[in-house]
C-alpha cells in the first residue's frame, strides 16, 4: 500500500496505517471499509508478505514479456520479483520519497535496476496504458475510483489485487491464502482477486455466412456488464439467444442453434475483437452438414459502447 495520508500528522499515519485498517480486521475476522474521511487521502503503507507476492504473479501468469506496474509499490517488492524471477520489465509508484529510495536500493540490490524503475508519483496522475499487468494493495474506495481507467485499459490487460474487491465487477479468479507474516507478524488470512479487462462487446454486430447454397445475414445484439455477456441472434426471421457466451480480454466465444430451410444447425462462433470488428471462425453442424468457415463481424455505429457498465 502506498506510504502516507496527504495533509495527516506522521504520527497519527503511522498509527493508522498498521493498526486501524490491518490489525482490528485480524483481531476480529472483518474488513474495515475506509473511513469518509479517507476518501480523498492515500492509502496506508503495509507490505505485501513475500509468499502473497509470488502468488499473484503466478495468478498473472506473469512472463519476460510483460510490463507490470504496481500501484503503491512501497519496498518494491512485487515489481522487482517480477523482474528477478520471471525477466518482466515495469515501474511502481507510491507517494513516500523513503519507500522509493528503498525500492530503488532493493532493485538495485537484486540486479534488476535495467528492468525497473520507482517514481514517487500519486497513482491516479499515473499512465498505465503500456501496462500488460497491474498490481495493487489499496483499499475498496481506491479501488472503485481506480475501476473506470482499469476497464479503459487495452483488453487482455491483466490485474491483481490484494485483498480488496472491485466491487460488483466479478473477478475471474478468487484465491485465499493463510499467510504466517500477514499482521505485523502475526498470522493472518489474505485473499488474492485476478480479473482479465474485456474487450467493449455492447451493440449490435452484423455479418454473413454461406449456408446451405445461401448466404445467410445474421445480427446479434449484446448486452455486457464487465466480462459477462447475453444476447439474441436474429437469422431468417428467427429469434434466437446466445449460449454459452464467454468473453475473455478480447477473445469471445458463444453458440446458438438456429433452423436453416427447416434443418436445426448448431453454430458454434469464436474470435477476436478490434474495435467494431469481430474476426475468427464458424463451425456448422446439423444433420447433414459439417464444416467450419472464417467469421468476420462488424459492429453497427448505432450499437456501439451500449449497456458497458463502469
Amino acid at each position: 500500500m502506498e506510504g502516507s495520508y496527504r495533509g495527516l500528522p506522521g504520527a497519527l499515519c503511522a498509527s493508522l496505517k498498521h493498526r486501524l485498517f490491518r490489525v482490528l480486521p485480524a483481531l476480529f475476522g472483518v474488513v474495515l471499509a475506509a473511513p469518509a474521511w479517507a476518501a480523498d487521502l492515500t492509502v496506508p503503507y503495509v507490505p505485501t508478505p513475500q509468499e502473497v507476492v509470488e502468488r499473484m504473479l503466478q495468478m498473472a501468469r506473469v512472463t519476460s514479456a510483460d510490463y507490470l506496474i504496481d500501484l503503491g509499490s512501497g519496498d518494491g517488492r512485487i515489481v522487482i520479483t517480477a523482474a528477478k524471477k520471471y525477466g518482466a520489465r515495469g515501474f511502481g509508484v507510491d507517494l513516500n520519497p523513503e519507500r522509493i529510495a528503498e525500492a530503488n536500493e532493493n532493485a538495485s540490490k537484486a540486479g534488476v535496476t535495467d528492468k525497473v524503475a520507482f517514481y514517487q508519483r500519486d497513482l491516479f496522475d499515473t499512465d498505465l496504458s503500456d501496462a500488460t499487468v497491474i498490481t495493487m494493495y489499496l483499499l475498496p474506495r481506491v479501488n472503485l475510483d481506480l475501476r473506470p481507467r482499469l476497464l479503459d485499459l487495452k483488453p487482455g490487460t491483466r490485474l491483481v489485487s490484494h485483498d480488496f474487491s472491485m466491487g460488483d465487477w466479478r473477478p475471474d479468479e478468487q484465491v485465499k491464502m493463510n499467510v504466517k507474516t500477514k499482521y505485523l507478524g502475526s498470522g493472518g488470512e489474505s485473499e488474492i482477486y485476478f480479473w482479465v479487462v474485456p474487450a467493449k462487446v455492447a451493440g449490435t454486430w452484423q455479418w454473413q455466412l454461406p449456408l446451405t447454397g445461401k448466404n445467410r445475414s445474421y445480427e446479434v445484439t449484446l448486452k455486457q456488464k464487465f466480462q459477462e455477456i447475453s444476447g439474441d441472434v436474429r437469422i431468417g426471421g428467427q429469434i434466437v439467444r446466445i449460449q454459452n457466451p464467454v468473453l475473455r480480454g478480447d477473445r469471445i466465444d458463444f453458440t446458438f442453434t438456429a433452423d436453416v430451410d427447416g434443418i436445426p444447425i448448431k453454430h458454434e462462433f469464436g474470435g477476436k475483437v478490434d474495435g467494431d470488428a469481430i474476426s475468427g471462425s464458424a463451425a456448422l453442424s446439423g444433420r447433414t452438414l459439417q464444416s467450419r468457415l472464417d467469421w468476420s463481424a462488424q459492429r453497427m455505429a448505432k450499437g456501439a459502447g451500449e449497456n458497458q457498465k463502469r
